[in-house]
């Protein structure tokens, strides 16, 4: 396809922080007319990519939430029973779902988290990746237009709800793994998330408390930088209505733990709570020595306010 190209990769590079090589991978995927797998933890930037990258080619995308109420019947689409009752079985009272969508639209169909979506449905969607065309019963055959790629996401790290994904689909797409960014690239998404303070010091430490969070003995699962720029802006309007500063010790403990304490997982069988994991993550992460710990408004005033990119739904 002519939209997937070197100028494609480099539209959502100015979009997206880093990810460089896997951009280019996707973008080359889908310029050979192949479906795409993105995998990786929460908060790596896969829905960002996708919506990025739907933008630059100029393509459109059609979006699916994977779940275990997705059916067959919504994911292809139904006949409007009333109109059923008038018209009969006519392709114009046909109610097209998502998939049917993309397909007479050839359109990219985005489904995120495609581990949780039932058996029965993944069925389907392999016979449309396969044959680029289904059969509706009633309705008929419907070809892909031209364009018509699946592009799906997955969290492979999540045991609650999913489902193994079989063989039968990892054979028909192209997997990109997408893990956490370098330390730099996370904190340059605060910035760009959390304007003045997340590119302040504050910023630097939460992006610092995340990423260990990631590492520590206690903890299952730790914090995408989704909880970094949470920090940040919870820091900001409590020192507001505190008449503080960010960087005061108990504003940003306190936005820690409000922004933390829901999004890890403990190990099972560990006596600590997520609050007192939070706690001791903030206290062993302060701001570096070159960091002040008074009024950062000099930071705010020269920081960016908003963004164009975002971390990404997983």
């Amino acid at each position: 396809m002519t939209g997937f190209t070197r100028s494609a990769v480099d539209a959502i590079g100015s979009r997206v922080v880093g990810r460089r090589s896997e951009i280019e991978v996707v973008v080359a995927a889908l310029g050979a007319d192949r479906h795409v797998l993105l995998e990786g933890p929460p908060g790596t930037g896969k829905s960002s990519l996708l919506r990025a990258l739907a933008g630059a080619a100029d393509t459109a995308l059609v979006f699916v939430e994977g779940n275990a109420e997705l059916t067959p019947a919504r994911l292809v689409g139904t006949f409007d029973p009333s109109r059923v009752l008038a018209d009969g079985y006519s392709p114009d009272v046909f109610l097209d779902g998502p998939l049917i969508e993309a397909l007479r639209t050839g359109a990219l169909l985005y489904i995120e988290e495609i581990n949780r979506v039932p058996e029965e449905t993944l069925n389907v969607i392999i016979t449309a990746m396969s044959e680029r065309e289904l059969h509706v019963p009633r309705l008929g055959r419907v070809e892909a237009a031209p364009g018509f790629r699946v592009v799906a996401a997955m969290n492979p790290f999540d045991a609650i709800g999913t489902a193994r994904i079989s063989s039968a689909v990892y054979d028909r797409v192209c997997r990109v793994s997408m893990g956490y960014q370098s330390e730099a690239d996370e904190f340059e998404i605060v910035a760009r998330e959390a304007g003045a303070t997340g590119a302040g010091p504050l910023g630097r430490r939460a992006v610092r408390v995340v990423r260990a969070s990631r590492e520590h003995p206690d903890l299952r699962i730790g914090s995408s930088v989704r909880g970094a720029i949470d920090i940040s802006l919870l820091a900001t309007q409590l020192a507001s209505i505190r008449s503080s500063s960010p960087l005061d010790e108990s504003v940003g403990l306190d936005a820690a733990l409000a922004a933390l304490s829901g999004r890890i997982r403990l190990r099972e069988g560990g006596s600590r709570s997520p609050e007192d994991i939070v706690r001791g993550l903030w206290a062993a992460h302060p701001l570096e020595s070159d960091e002040p710990a008074g009024d950062d408004q000099a930071d705010a005033d020269a920081a960016p306010q908003t963004s164009s990119a975002s971390p990404g739904k997983a």
